[in-house]
């Protein structure tokens, strides 16, 4: 979703949602030559962002890993017999195998 349907929907002034980026409490990817960030819905419960989100986007970032690979790492199946996503451990409170499967990249 765009920033400014995400600021709509958190009911937050759209240069926050910006700097919730920056400062790793959000999610976002953008599309190859867009200059918009986009921010996926699955990050969001009750209408805000999910606990274990900051701690990830740390772990990505000591990585040296980038938003879009990121995403592709959150969104990527749970195992080769699940229909299951990667985030989907997130909502389960499973932060610290997610934190490790964004180490291993």
């Amino acid at each position: 979703m765009p920033a400014t349907w995400l600021a709509e929907r958190l009911a937050i002034d759209p240069a926050m949602i910006d700097a919730m980026r920056r400062d790793g409490e959000l999610i976002a990817v953008r599309e190859p030559g867009s200059t918009d960030w986009f921010y996926p819905s699955w990050q969001l419960e009750d209408g805000r962002p999910l606990h274990g989100i900051p701690r990830v986007v740390r772990a990505a970032r000591e990585a040296r890993i980038d938003e879009g690979k990121l995403y592709t790492i959150l969104t990527a199946r749970r195992g080769l017999h699940s229909d299951g996503k990667v985030y989907e451990l997130l909502r389960e409170g499973r932060e610290d195998d997610v934190v490790e499967l964004v180490r291993a990249g």
